[in-house]
């Protein structure tokens, strides 16, 4: 069913404003950071049409976003790229990472072969009908234009919605926040701009998962359109989405202010891993043991939790001067990867998964090129 972003902020206004009546703590002292992202660029231009192209459209209004926040010293502004340079999706989401940001804004522009026409807001999520799915794909493709894509992406096929299973656990801690956020833009696109609703979406996109704090995706409109490419194209239409997008982040901040602490920081529990792991089916590789490498240290540390925030079923290997820390132990691949999330989540952010064979390891790439059993 669809859901009207009008009826979302409305939700989300009601149910903020009743936590007004409860004493918090909030600190002003730190800026809000935001990751502004503008989608493509470089040697991936995204969408064309007729002269139009997406990377350069994207790009001018995600740095008009940045000017309008960056006058308000509330805000932090930080950009996965300022110019026309191509950038890794799983660095965008890492650059938010290390910035510990309380927002993560992609912005990009749609095409059809029709002439469709409108904005939406993508929120991380399984491809909820084919049209949303085959947005996400196309996005996502560009994956294969990074090198080493297969390591970056082990086992991640563009065509196969059982590639997100597991993508949106952590996510799911920040839905709420990116549906409230989402909602935001929408209303000001639709209200303030007059812009057709093509309302707040769930796909997979793999750029939302790489970011592991409340993260949307912009849709500006269709390139293919006549008038909404033209529009797109100007500078009144990019300094008026632009406005709209600052506006609806702004919104989100006063908002959430409002929020007590465990809204404002959700955190994922070794119970929510566990049930979803329990949930999620198995996808075992007969004589494979998966791994999350935690780190590499030339110190000698127990295995215990305490050493490794908490985290158990602790191992590790000593590989030439550096002892290497392992959390998990399965051949199950999908469950090695919800644990790779929870590792992240506790405080891992660059946490991967190995391949072991025989007790020794092996390219994940060509452990995952063979069939599971």
């Amino acid at each position: 069913m669809r859901t009207k972003p009008l009826l979302i902020f409305v939700l989300f206004i009601g149910i903020l404003t009743s936590y007004a009546f409860i004493s918090h703590n909030n600190d002003t002292t730190n800026p809000f950071v935001v990751v502004l992202d503008a989608g493509h660029g470089g040697k991936d231009g995204g969408k064309y049409h007729k002269g139009l192209k997406e990377s350069d459209i994207a790009l001018s209004i995600t740095l008009k976003v940045g000017a309008i926040l960056e006058k308000d010293p509330n805000f932090k502004v930080i950009y996965t790229r300022k110019t026309d340079v191509f950038v890794n999706l799983f660095e965008r989401g890492a650059i938010a990472n290390r910035a510990d940001a309380d927002l993560f804004v992609s912005i990009h522009c749609n095409a059809h072969n029709s002439q469709a026409h409108g904005a939406e807001t993508f929120v991380l999520g399984l491809h909820a009908n084919e049209r949303n799915m085959e947005v996400a794909k196309k996005e996502n493709e560009v994956i294969f234009l990074e090198d080493n894509y297969e390591e970056n992406y082990a086992g991640y096929d563009p065509d196969s919605p059982e590639s997100f299973i597991g993508l949106s656990i952590l996510q799911a801690e920040y839905l709420d926040q990116s549906i409230m956020l989402a909602g935001l833009i929408q209303n000001n696109f639709v209200n303030k701009l007059k812009r057709k609703d093509r309302s707040v979406k769930q796909a997979g996109f793999i750029v939302l998962h790489q970011s592991y704090m409340p993260s949307v995706l912009i849709e500006t409109g269709f390139l293919t359109n006549k008038k909404e490419g033209a529009y797109l194209n100007s500078k009144k239409g990019q300094n008026d989405m632009a406005s709209s997008i600052a506006d609806a982040v702004k919104s989100y901040r006063k908002n959430l202010a409002l929020a007590t602490s465990d809204a404002q920081n959700p955190v994922i529990t070794q119970d929510e891993i566990e049930e979803a792991i329990e949930s999620t089916e198995e996808k075992i590789y007969e004589g494979v043991i998966f791994k999350v490498q935690l780190a590499a240290s030339s110190r000698k540390l127990e295995p215990k939790p305490y050493n490794f925030k908490g985290l158990e079923e602790i191992t590790w290997n000593k590989e030439d001067t550096l002892y290497k820390y392992y959390y998990g132990e399965t051949s199950d691949y999908n469950k090695i990867q919800l644990m790779k999330t929870y590792a992240r989540e506790k405080g891992y952010p660059s946490s991967y998964v190995v391949a072991f064979r025989n007790g020794e390891k092996v390219k994940l790439a060509d452990v995952l090129s063979d069939e599971p059993q």
